[in-house]
Formats: C-alpha cells, sequence, structure tokens
C-alpha cells in the first residue's frame, strides 16, 4: 500500500511537472503572424480523393472559377497580389539545360503533346498549350483549351513575376545534379539564395546537394521535415529539441496540432529559441498524406499567436479570407466562389 501510494505520488508529480515545462499560457507572447505559402500559386483546385501519384490532376478539378493554371507567371502575380508571402513551385530541367516550371514528369496531361517533360527543350515547351487537358466534366468540355499556348514560365519569367515575393522551389527528382543547375541558374539571374528567404525542398539527396553548395539557403526534405515532427511529438513533453529539427523544418497538421507538447505558445518559443522553421499544413488525408489550407473555416483553427507559415492551396481564397484588403473579386466572382465552396465542402462530408 505504502508502495503504491509513493509511486502514485510520483507520477502525479511528474505529471504536473510535464505541464508546466510545457504550458503555453507561461510562455511569452509570440512576434508577428501568419504568413502565407501558395502552394503552385493560383490554380485550378482538384478532387484528391483516392489520388495516385501519377493520376492526372488536370482531369479532376472543380468548376473553375478563376482562369489561372499552377506554376504559369500569371499565377505568381496573381498569388502575390492576393497576399502570398511567399509562392511554390516546381521545377523540371529541360533538354537545352534551361528551367521550366512545371509540375508533371510528363507533358500528357496538361497539355496536346506526349512524352517526358526533360526530353522537351525550353523552346518546344513554349509552343505547347498548357491548358489543353483540363476538364471539370469528365471530357466533355475543356475550357482552357486555346488560351494558355505559351504559358510554361522560364525559371527567369517567374523570378521577374515573383518581384520581390519569396518563392520556395520543389525538386521533383532525385537528381542531385539538379540542384546545381538551380543555383547556377538563380546565381546568373543574380538572385541571392543565401539569405535564407526562398525555401528549397525535395528529396534528401538532392537537398544534401543543395546545402553543399548554398549552405545558408532554407533547405529542407520532406522526410526531414516530418521526422523532426515526430521526434519533437516525443521529446517536446520533456523539454527537449531533437537534434533531426535544429535549424531545421517542422511540419505542423491542422488536425493535429493539439498533440504537440506546448503547442502553441511555448512550442513555438521553443522552435525560435533553435532556429526551426515551422509549416502549417491543412488537415491530413486518410493516407497521412497533407493536403494544403482550402476552407475560410480552417482559418478559425489556426491559434492567433502562430506566426509561422501557413500551406495554402487555394490562396484564390484563402489570402482575401485572411486578409479581405486584397480581396479584389466581383459580386458575380464570389457569387461563384460561393457555390464552389459549399460543393467542396460537401463533396468532403
Amino acid at each position: 500500500m505504502i508502495w503504491a501510494k509513493r509511486i502514485g505520488t510520483v507520477l502525479a508529480l511528474g505529471f504536473v511537472m510535464l505541464t508546466v515545462i510545457n504550458a503555453s499560457w507561461l510562455a511569452p507572447n509570440p512576434k508577428g503572424n501568419v504568413k502565407l505559402i501558395a502552394h503552385r500559386g493560383v490554380y485550378q483546385a482538384y478532387d484528391q480523393t483516392d489520388l495516385g501519384r501519377d493520376d492526372c490532376t488536370a482531369t479532376r478539378i472543380e468548376q473553375p472559377v478563376h482562369g489561372f493554371l499552377e506554376n504559369t507567371a500569371d499565377s505568381i502575380i496573381a498569388a502575390r497580389e492576393l497576399g502570398a508571402q511567399m509562392i511554390e513551385v516546381d521545377i523540371a530541367p529541360t533538354k537545352d539545360g534551361q528551367i521550366a516550371l512545371f509540375h508533371d514528369w510528363t507533358v500528357d496531361c496538361r497539355t496536346e503533346a506526349s512524352g517526358d517533360t526533360r526530353d522537351f527543350t525550353m523552346a518546344e515547351l513554349k509552343a505547347l498549350d498548357i491548358g489543353y487537358g483540363y476538364t471539370a466534366d469528365g471530357g466533355k468540355t475543356f475550357p482552357f483549351r486555346g488560351q494558355h499556348i505559351g504559358g510554361i514560365a522560364t525559371l527567369e519569367e517567374g523570378l521577374k513575376a515573383a518581384f520581390r515575393t519569396r518563392l520556395a522551389f520543389n525538386f521533383k527528382s532525385k537528381n542531385p545534379d539538379e540542384a546545381d543547375l538551380l543555383v547556377a541558374a538563380l546565381k546568373a539571374a543574380d538572385h541571392n539564395i543565401a539569405n535564407g528567404r526562398d525555401i528549397f525542398y525535395g528529396h534528401q539527396d538532392v537537398i544534401a546537394r543543395l546545402k553543399e553548395l548554398a549552405p545558408d539557403a532554407w533547405a529542407f526534405s520532406t522526410q526531414g521535415a516530418k521526422q523532426c515532427t515526430t521526434d519533437y511529438t516525443v521529446m517536446g513533453w520533456f523539454g527537449i529539441m531533437p537534434d533531426s529539427c535544429k535549424g531545421g523544418t517542422i511540419f505542423i497538421a491542422l488536425d493535429l496540432q493539439w498533440t504537440l507538447p506546448g503547442w502553441p505558445n511555448r512550442m513555438i518559443a521553443r522552435m525560435e529559441e533553435h532556429d526551426v522553421q515551422m509549416i502549417m499544413l491543412g488537415p491530413q488525408l486518410p493516407d497521412n498524406y497533407p493536403r494544403g489550407v482550402d476552407i475560410p473555416e480552417q482559418l478559425g483553427d489556426i491559434p492567433r499567436s502562430f506566426n509561422g507559415w501557413l500551406w495554402v492551396d487555394d490562396i484564390y481564397t484563402i489570402g482575401p479570407s485572411l486578409r479581405p484588403a486584397f480581396n479584389s473579386r466581383t459580386e458575380e466572382q464570389s457569387d461563384a466562389l460561393d457555390a464552389a465552396l459549399k460543393r467542396r465542402r460537401a463533396a468532403r462530408e
């Protein structure tokens, strides 16, 4: 009986100690506001249900409420004007050693051509209609055909469109040579990559090479960020910052934020102390693949004190929802968006 009481006392004291260590209300109030990363700029939202790695997203789009397509210069400009502080783009090396902003491994999905993207020269990609394959009704209509010929952007066009807005460069390949190609191209464009403003992310082998070329760049692998999240979820309860997090990046899923020790203020203070960049994602899908935020009410689930980055899948909706000053939609456009959001919500019920 005595030992049982002692064990109970120790456990109770331990619980109290862990509670105090991780008490958010005892932490300093974070400075700054949430910052938005526009995934692929302004693009056509699509159904992610049972989406495979190589599925064509252009054939899964929702009924369009705007005319922008991902990774194009117009899309980047629009994202900036909608309040994004950073815009994510996908890079694809071309046959002639240039860099296109294009997501897919092949051109089959979005354009009228076929073949591996990397087997085309930049001029050949420029001749294609990037809006050719988009359909919201199973192929009955193709609303963007003929409107985006020449829309595949070069790296230089993307930089110009972004102006002073930060960019997040996504390496789709596992080939470390693509880090060399991108760094050389950015230097040739007189774009500073050593100041930590932009993001570089992708496979760990590519990121390791990029860090060799630009040690001060903000670069991370998806695997590394997820590992930081996993490790901190355990070690953070004891006030320990895992080595996998220090100086790195952590992912925070919107629907799992409550599992993180010290959330929000104590955790934010720890991350700032150890130079960890925080990126909040949207709710996780059933296969543990998180989407970005794309419905206005999700903003209400984000603590007011969160001052990290928010991954946004629909900046057209979220930008003006968070900061109404960026809303320049007409009444007709607003009505169309409201109807689209109603359909999006219903599809997830």
